[in-house]
């Protein structure tokens, strides 16, 4: 016990002077790590935001089903609920509907407008709802193959242009992650490089002494470690603070506010999760720059 905690102090001192010997150098790496995983962090949120919207949209979504003039509701009815992708329906008559019509057109005699038309102009319909989004065009068609039924109508615009943005933002995220990340990387790199080459004396006693290289490079890949892990801590402060910065400014849009924190807010696994993300992301890409740092050295 005391000799692992022997070692556990060397390594500690060891790490902390070298993030001495970093200077100003460290704050170029933490600061390039925090803008990366800032807006990593921000694409991410976004994108499990916008994939919710999409599954909202999914389970709200309403293919109306219009049956011809002499089609039996009920005989649709069993067909539509042997189908896999339909999760409830609800069917409107062709009554419901004309009352609920000359009640919107504020008509007080609703037989004699009846009367006027000669009989009812409308049809039964039947309202499904789809299991997801992703179904709902295939549903649309296969409804619209059963028997009896004369129209199929629903509305899919708004989920293909949600659907659009989700894409494209993934793509545009990937894209400047990937330069970031390499950005990242080169900067600790430089910076872990820095830091061995000011203890080469150091490392080269050390050497002569019988440390092995694992030992010697592991305060280095400390150092590096901590600019990812302080890295994302900046970050995920910020995205917080945007959050609230956010929210004030539309302190003034009660409706919106209401379907930003309803609609679209992270589960509590994301919550949790997204934190843990960009630390281990953090981790990650610091501990590559060591390695390639530590490694540079060594092969000189």
């Amino acid at each position: 016990m005391f000799k692992l905690l022997t070692k556990l102090d060397y390594l500690l001192k060891e790490t902390i002077i070298g993030l001495q010997r970093g200077g100003w150098m460290n704050w170029a790496a933490v600061s390039t790590v925090t803008v990366l995983l800032f807006l990593y962090g921000m694409s991410l949120q976004t994108s499990w935001q916008l994939e919710k919207l999409l599954n909202q949209f999914g389970s709200q979504l309403e293919v109306s089903v219009y049956l011809k003039p002499d089609a039996s509701a009920q005989t649709i009815e069993r067909l539509v609920a042997t189908m896999p992708e339909v999760v409830d329906m609800k069917t409107i008559t062709k009554e419901q509907a004309w009352t609920k019509l000359v009640q919107e057109l504020r008509i007080s005699d609703i037989e004699g407008a009846t009367g006027e038309l000669g009989d009812n102009p409308l049809v039964d319909e039947i309202k499904v709802k789809a299991r997801n989004s992703s179904v709902v065009a295939t549903l649309a068609t296969q409804l619209a193959k059963l028997p009896s039924v004369d129209t199929v109508q629903y509305v899919d615009e708004v989920v293909k242009r949600v659907a659009q943005l989700h894409q494209g933002l993934n793509r545009i995220s990937l894209t400047i992650t990937i330069i970031l990340t390499l950005t990242a990387i080169a900067v600790t790199t430089t910076t872990i490089r820095l830091i061995v080459m000011a203890r080469r004396q150091e490392i080269e006693i050390m050497h002569l002494l019988g440390a092995t290289s694992a030992w010697i490079h592991l305060p280095f890949m400390l150092q590096g470690m901590t600019f990812g892990i302080v890295g994302g801590a900046i970050a995920w402060c910020f995205i917080l603070l945007t959050q609230q910065f956010l929210k004030k400014l539309l302190v003034n849009q009660p409706e919106f506010i209401q379907f930003l924190t309803s609609g679209l807010q992270l589960t509590t696994a994301q919550t949790l999760l997204l934190p843990l993300i960009l630390l281990s992301c953090g981790a990650g890409v610091g501990l590559l720059g060591s390695l390639f740092a530590v490694r540079q050295f060594q092969s000189k």
